[in-house]
């Protein structure tokens, strides 16, 4: 058994101490796996000898981060998507600012999966100077207070953020007595931004809190045909492809009510798109519930959506319906795909997304005969929860469709970007977080911000790509005159680095005095060198 997750505890451990994630490296994705070795570090989780300490990344530190996402945003786009919940931000007002994004996506989410068009219901604490002097106990209790009169939700969930850390604002007690006087959960959410270093210890922290207080524990039933899938926001893609093995599905947790995360305790499997997502709430579940995690492939191509629908039928007994289903599947898509092959020869293609997730998306791109061979992730999971080899996303993408040559791993870095895209030069990028897509339209490079993350799922999920892919190249003519007549605020300099990294191997070049050999021009226009 794997090292088993902590549930008394009411924070959650960061991603970097339980599992060993970093946010900056750069090499090819074989030399990362290797240095990775999943399955040392999945055997130290299961009590065996384990990597001895030998398996250590070498992470690459820069000397400033230019933009980033912290965890309690993350909090904010799914404790946030409850739908009959409230979650309270504890914090200024500055850290609401992400609302009024996430309110369009989840007001297109909902839209998307047929449920009442609708507002977030998030509600902030506005902390003054004072308040960080004194503390802000009875202002959270009011703003509690608040949420049940005005909503009369069936749980409210309270978010930290740096402010109430630095204090020592004493949330849990107050989240107790919330409790008890109302009768609802009252999920205290530990999600500082300096907590940790990478955004996804948010979806940790706020699954944390789901597991400790919502699902249902030892539950009288279990729904031997319900599954969970552990999802964002995206369309119902996993409705029609599990209907196939007589199996419903319990989508959790963006746009799940409160009972549909109770009952994730009663289900037959748990299952999910991106192993960065579902990692640590699939590990949970079978843990603490007794609810089994398909291990296998990422349900991406052919083969991983093969190798994931076997497992599946497998642990909910129901290995009679799925080859036939493989079967006529294969034979409704297949000729689709080779007509897409044929209109993307010789393209190249380049992925900016979230870890195990590019891990997918490439492998797509690969069953589509579109080069790819360079690719940037906002972090990395040397392993996941579970330790199971299935699991090994990464190691699969080089086994089975090959390494990816420039393999990045950055955080949100625009500087570093731009210096990965002149590497490779590819036709188009594909990107979840957008706001790094102006910089390559700069560059004349058409992008597709993938805001419905399943797009790419299932064996409809290469079509649905590959058209995706063909729309935005259609575009390419508008990127060339964007990047004709634009100008980019980097120095001369920096232009002609090919080492995205040279800052953090040389911080001492940050200082002009020291970059002053490479350049004395201050800005230069982007046709002039792309």
């Amino acid at each position: 058994m794997p090292k088993k997750i902590n549930l008394d505890m009411a924070s959650v451990e960061p991603r970097e101490q339980r599992l060993g994630t970093i946010i900056a490296w750069d090499g090819n994705s074989e030399e990362l796996h290797e240095q990775s070795a999943y399955e040392l570090r999945g055997q130290k989780e299961r009590g065996k000898k384990g990597c001895g300490g030998n398996c250590r990344l070498c992470e690459l530190s820069g000397p400033f981060t230019q933009g980033a996402v912290c965890s309690e945003q993350m909090v904010e786009c799914q404790a946030g998507n409850v739908r009959d919940a409230v979650l309270i931000q504890h914090s200024p007002i500055g850290c609401g600012g992400g609302q009024v994004e996430y309110n369009a996506i989840y007001r297109n989410g909902l839209a998307m999966r047929g449920y009442k068009v609708e507002n977030i219901r998030i509600i902030n604490t506005n902390l003054k100077e004072s308040d960080m002097v004194f503390g802000a106990a009875d202002k959270l209790r009011r703003s509690i207070d608040d949420a049940w009169e005005r909503y009369k939700p069936q749980a409210i969930f309270v978010a930290s953020s740096c402010a109430t850390g630095i204090i020592g604002e004493d949330i849990e007690s107050i989240t107790d007595e919330k409790e008890a006087e109302l009768g609802i959960p009252v999920v205290p959410l530990a999600c500082e931004g300096f907590r940790s270093k990478h955004w996804s210890t948010g979806f940790d922290a706020t699954q944390h809190g789901i597991l400790r207080q919502i699902v249902r524990r030892n539950p009288q039933k279990k729904q031997e045909d319900l599954v969970n899938v552990i999802n964002l926001w995206g369309s119902d893609v996993f409705t029609p492809l599990l209907k196939n093995l007589n199996l419903r599905v319990n989508y959790v947790v963006d746009l799940a009510s409160v009972e549909e995360l109770a009952q994730m305790s009663e289900a037959a499997a748990t299952v999910g798109f991106c192993y960065t997502l579902s990692s640590y709430l699939a590990t949970a579940l079978e843990q603490h519930f007794g609810v089994p995690e398909v291990k296998a492939p990422m349900p991406y191509g052919f083969a991983g959506t093969d190798a994931w629908l076997r497992e599946l039928a497998r642990v909910t007994h129901r290995e009679a319906l799925v080859e036939p289903f493989i079967q006529a599947e294969h034979e409704r898509v297949k000729p689709r795909v080779e007509e897409l092959k044929k209109k993307l020869q010789g393209v190249k293609g380049f992925v900016a997304t979230g870890s195990a997730y590019a891990h997918g998306l490439i492998q797509v791109m690969r069953e589509l005969g579109i080069e790819v061979d360079g690719s940037l992730t906002f972090h990395h999971d040397p392993v996941y929860d579970s330790g199971d080899t299935k699991e090994d996303s990464l190691g699969y993408l080089n086994q089975h469709y090959g390494k990816v040559s420039n393999f990045h791993v950055s955080n949100r870095q625009q500087y570093q970007l731009y210096a990965f895209l002149q590497q490779v030069k590819p036709d188009f990028l594909l990107i979840r977080h957008n706001g790094l897509a102006p910089l390559a339209s700069r560059l004349g490079i058409p992008a597709a911000p993938l805001g419905d993350e399943h797009i790419a799922v299932g064996y409809d999920g290469m079509i649905n790509l590959g058209e995706t892919i063909l729309e935005i190249l259609a575009h390419k003519k508008f990127h060339d005159d964007i990047r004709k007549h634009v100008k980019l605020p980097y120095k001369q300099w920096w232009l002609k680095q090919k080492d995205a990294y040279i800052l953090a191997k040389h911080p001492e070049l940050i200082d002009d005095d020291a970059a002053e050999e490479y350049s004395t021009e201050e800005r230069v226009e982007v046709g002039a060198h792309a």
